[in-house]
């Protein structure tokens, strides 16, 4: 969203606005986050804790790189794969971030003559090492439930809930995305009811690919089923159409969502 300005310039502009946190999507920081020397690291967490923000996590983790599949049915491919993911983890970990939201779609979607239960098995066998790694590091590994159109591969949240409990690990938790549970039949509150605890990240935004408030989503009812549950997380805001600009976005997103927030959670 932020793409020309220098990370300086978006922390503060983000927390100028009232934001507590931000997500970085690696790819704009470097290619591949084993670019990223340790000491650049801390300097992005230093920036962060200047500017009053913390780094809630990371995201988009796969976008932009080449050679990776969670489902291949290479395996070279696959350990390859669970290499770069454990140092997603490293890289998380040492911005001093706490969750890695697992979408990519591109690379877990199911490759032709590549069954559900394969794709599965693959799957667990390629992360099972980062979400061990992501136990020790304090960092919570999110699998995110995308709609048909993105992936082929677990596009329920109900279906990402049983993914994430074949680790067995505190580390695998689901991300719940306002865009993708559009996309499901079930109305966004009942599913945010049907999936707590499972779930440790919370992503805002509209069907219409902008940011909450832009569209025709109702956020009150949202705002009122995340309080019943409980939900302690972040609510992020991730947009895809980035033509408002980010000053509009950033802002008219925050502003929408304190309103929703402070709603009367009876009220329709």
């Amino acid at each position: 969203m932020f793409e020309g300005w220098n990370l300086e310039s978006a922390f503060e502009f983000v927390a100028s606005v009232g934001y507590d946190a931000v997500e970085i999507a690696p790819f704009t920081i470097a290619p591949r986050v084993t670019d990223v020397s340790a000491s650049q690291r801390i300097h992005i967490r230093d920036l962060a804790q200047r500017a009053g923000l913390e780094i809630a996590g990371i995201h988009w983790v796969l976008a932009k790189t080449d050679g990776f599949h969670v489902t291949h049915p290479d395996e070279s491919v696959r350990a390859r794969t669970a290499r770069y993911c454990g140092e997603l983890v490293r890289f998380c970990s040492d911005l001093g971030g706490r969750i890695i939201v697992f979408g990519s779609p591109k690379q877990r979607s199911k490759l032709p003559g590549v069954t559900s239960a394969q794709a599965s098995a693959w799957a667990v066998e390629t992360l099972a090492p980062a979400v061990r790694l992501a136990q020790t590091r304090n960092v919570t590994i999110c699998f995110e439930p995308l709609s048909p159109a993105e992936t082929n591969f677990i596009n329920t949240a109900n279906e990402a809930i049983k993914f994430a409990r074949m680790f067995d690990s505190p580390a695998a938790k689901i991300i719940l995305d306002v865009k993708a549970m559009c996309s499901e039949s079930q109305p966004i509150p009942d599913i945010i009811r049907a999936s707590a605890p499972h779930f440790a990240h919370f992503h805002a935004n509209d069907r219409n690919l902008k940011g909450p408030g832009f569209g025709d989503v109702d956020f009150r009812p949202i705002a009122a089923a995340l309080r019943e549950v409980a939900y302690s997380g972040y609510v992020s805001v991730e947009v895809f159409d980035f033509s408002d600009g980010p000053e509009t976005i950033a802002a008219r997103s925050l502003s929408y969502l304190k309103e929703s927030f402070a709603s009367n959670p009876q009220q329709p």
